[in-house]
């Protein structure tokens, strides 16, 4: 697997990461443990050094697993996870947080839970609009001198908040959902985090499985598949957004690859600080995605790819509204 590096203050990764999520929300019900952890391993064996998590996927089940999973090759790997969001005596989800003693909280529950000393990249999860960003950003620098936290992330983070963080405590990467599916970081997200030396990690690159080619229009996604709520999956959207997987089928075709393997291998192709996290749980899905590291796209192809993603307006938000929301921009 080849490398890269996130930022200018040396965080190197595999050029592909693995959104762990799904193994342990969203996309329906939870896989058993022993093989998740199996996959997880499989995944390092493969050559995939970096995996991304937070503590509200489960909440808290997926930070367990892929610190037991990883354990015993921490030394090897890279991981990330995310701080950002208040919870219940229940543990169940009730809003954003930010403010210092939460973040320490947090960093300490995660640490325990990944079964680490120390978080190599702590991304803030959501923009907290009641905290100054500078005093978040200050949370993690003292974070980073205590040694337990090595990198600052951002997560869905506009870019007059980017700056304002980065300049108190140096942001490594930022973590926005990029795709063939979805370009809005183009507009002004990927100039500021160039001009500013930051690492761009998409997240949902395959479109949450659209870009698989494995979604039609009479795919229905049950009550426990995230998918089932967002508006780019309603039918009506959703007839309409295939389109642009006709399209990419017409270069996959060609390439003798998959069309998942085609959007992973765009999205490495636009620069060399864009690292990937596709999730999945499946080894054979896994293997797929990772090829798409040797998948060469000729300048004809990436222009055919780029006019075949302009010519069709994707319809549908990215979430219900209440998540809309809380996309800082």
């Amino acid at each position: 697997m080849p490398a890269r590096t996130l930022g200018t203050e040396g965080l190197q990764t595999s050029a592909l990461g693995l959104g762990c999520m799904g193994m342990s929300q969203s996309f329906g019900a939870r896989p058993p443990r022993d093989e998740m952890i199996a996959f997880l391993r499989a995944a390092v064996d493969r050559g995939v050094t970096f995996f991304d998590t937070a503590e509200v996927y489960g909440p808290f089940h997926n930070e367990e697993l892929v610190g037991e999973a990883l354990e015993p090759v921490r030394e090897d790997v890279v991981i990330a996870t995310k701080f950002g969001f208040a919870f219940d005596e229940n543990g169940k989800q009730t809003g954003v947080t930010s403010r210092p003693d939460d973040i320490r909280a947090a960093v300490d529950g995660s640490l325990r839970r990944l079964r680490t000393d120390a978080i190599d990249l702590l991304y803030q999860h959501r923009v907290d609009p009641a905290v100054p960003i500078e005093d978040v950003a200050g949370t993690v620098k003292e974070l980073v001198e205590a040694g337990k936290v090595r990198h600052f992330g951002m997560s869905e983070a506009g870019v007059a908040t980017i700056r304002r963080a980065h300049a108190v405590q140096r942001v490594t990467a930022l973590q926005s959902e990029y795709s063939l599916f979805w370009r809005e970081p183009e507009d002004e997200i990927l100039p500021a985090v160039e001009e500013l030396g930051i690492g761009f990690v998409p997240f949902s690159p395959l479109g949450r499985g659209f870009l698989t080619g494995q979604v039609t229009a009479a795919t229905e996604f049950d009550e426990g598949d995230i998918r089932a709520s967002l508006p780019r999956f309603q039918r009506e959207a959703l007839e309409a957004n295939l389109a642009l997987v006709d399209l990419v089928t017409k270069v996959a075709e060609r390439k003798g690859a998959t069309v998942g393997q085609v959007a992973l291998a765009w999205l490495l192709a636009q620069k060399p600080w864009i690292v990937p996290i596709p999730g999945t749980r499946r080894l054979e899905r896994l293997d797929e995605n990772l090829a798409s590291a040797e998948l060469d796209l000729t300048s004809e192809d990436l222009a055919e790819l780029d006019s075949a993603s302009a010519s069709v307006q994707v319809q549908g938000d990215r979430y219900p509204e209440a998540m809309q929301r809380m996309i800082d921009r």
